[in-house]
């Protein structure tokens, strides 16, 4: 049976981070909008992350900024003081989530399933999945929609974008534009940056361009010089450029994103544009674009097995350099896949 049989008046969702799962939760959120389109959703996020969901259509966001610790949580707790929801959507199994839940007031606090749980979030909820076999993190997300009572199929998403990021997208993507996003939220998960390079090379000279993309963090600044230091034809260079919604413009606008296990790889997948995404440490099963698990580059299957490791869900191949196992001929031929969808179909923009 499900949570409801009815639509419930208010429900509050728990997700604060990264922003690739956060981008998961905007499809499982708007399915449940679309079902029950009078109940009232207010949604807890990081800071950054506000960046991306503030303006999505009938949400209250409330923003934790982790940096204040302790008083952060008291902010939350303080502008939630007068409502009490019917159920509280646990999306993240951290500690720091799970005490922010404490002070946040709900009839059912609804958790993940004894096989998906971690850091104790199991002591802060009254209400928990059953066992999932959902592998993709999207579909486990999906998990909560269902146990409440609202039916989810194919992920969909409406991120609304101005008419000034949309121009300015236009104005700094050219047509038949990859874009690298060359960072990953660790460093040993990045690809080599001199292969990078060799892969601009190989798009340029396929008579298509290639855009970096990344946040102005010194590391990514570093990374992104390094690729146009040893690429051998021009790189537009928009590192540091662009706030997050100027950077869903762009992506939206661009016909291919490459890039590791990152947020942008999954923002590609909102705005229907495809990522080959280059994986060595995490399954792509679970953290990989939804739509493009065809897209793929993976060596985690080697390197789990080389570690003598369960591929349990969450097990991560461990090592500094595995991305480097990753080979250019590999994501090459990734890129002649992409081109060639792209002849094949009608352009996305058009």
């Amino acid at each position: 049976m499900p949570l409801f049989n009815s639509a419930p008046k208010s429900l509050c969702i728990l997700r604060l981070s990264a922003i690739g799962d956060v981008c998961h939760a905007i499809s499982v959120v708007q399915a449940i909008q679309a079902h029950w389109p009078k109940t009232e959703i207010t949604w807890v996020c990081g800071k950054i992350e506000a960046q991306l969901i503030s303006d999505l259509p009938n949400i209250r966001v409330v923003v934790f900024d982790k940096k204040l610790g302790f008083k952060g949580m008291r902010n939350v707790w303080k502008q939630l003081s007068s409502t009490r929801f019917d159920a509280l959507l646990h999306m993240q199994a951290a500690l720091r989530a799970s005490a922010l839940s404490f002070g946040i007031k709900a009839k059912y606090k609804v958790g993940f399933g004894k096989n998906r749980t971690k850091e104790g979030q199991w002591l802060f909820t009254n209400k928990h999945l059953p066992k999932s076999d959902s592998f993709h993190v999207l579909d486990n997300f999906a998990d909560f929609a269902r146990f409440i009572g609202v039916p989810f199929n194919i992920p969909k998403w409406n991120i609304p974008l101005s008419e000034e990021d949309q121009n300015f997208a236009a104005s700094v993507i050219p047509d038949k534009t990859i874009i690298i996003s060359p960072a990953a939220s660790k460093d040993e998960r990045n690809w080599i940056p001199e292969r990078y390079a060799k892969i601009a090379d190989y798009v340029v000279s396929k008579g298509w361009n290639v855009a970096l993309c990344g946040s102005p963090s010194e590391r990514e600044q570093h990374l992104g010089q390094q690729i146009i230091d040893s690429a051998k034809v021009p790189i537009i260079n928009l590192i540091g450029k662009t706030n997050l919604k100027q950077l869903v413009a762009i992506i939206q606008h661009s016909q291919g994103v490459l890039a590791p296990d990152s947020g942008p790889a999954h923002i590609a997948t909102t705005q229907s544009t495809p990522v080959i995404g280059l994986y060595a440490h995490s399954n792509p099963l679970r953290t990989g674009p939804y739509v493009d698990q065809d897209l793929v580059v993976s060596t985690y299957e080697i390197h789990i097995k080389n570690q003598n490791k369960a591929k349990l869900w969450g097990t991560r191949a461990k090592g500094s350099d595995l991305m480097r196992s990753i080979t250019i001929d590999s994501v090459s031929e990734k890129i002649d896949i992409l081109i060639k969808n792209n002849k094949l179909s009608d352009n996305k923009h058009g």
